[in-house]
């Protein structure tokens, strides 16, 4: 079992890291709105190709109130629940496992 331990602890802090990156694309995303940027810039488009789908899951339910987006703030607090829930999760049962 101390396999399966170990790949456990291998695996939950590349998974926490990767959401952690997704965070902070969103967070990218949504300062570069502020500025107007130029639509055809190719980091704007890969912002937006990266975090927009997560992003509309979001808008669907909670439409923009009065001008202001709040789809990124739920995002991004669902998400490090998330993030915090499976790393957490991962790495106690890799203890146990132990």
């Amino acid at each position: 079992m101390f396999i399966i331990s170990n790949l456990l602890m291998a695996v939950a802090p590349v998974i926490h890291t990767v959401l952690n990156i997704y965070v902070w694309v969103i967070i990218f995303r949504v300062l570069i709105t502020w500025v107007n940027p130029d639509p055809l810039n190719p980091i704007v488009q890969f912002l937006g190709r990266i975090s927009d789908p997560y992003l509309n899951l979001f808008r669907r339910f909670l439409p923009p109130l009065g001008g202001i987006d709040f789809s990124p703030i739920i995002a991004v607090m669902l998400l490090s629940v998330v993030n915090s829930f499976f790393y957490t999760t991962l790495m106690d049962i890799a203890y146990r496992l132990r």
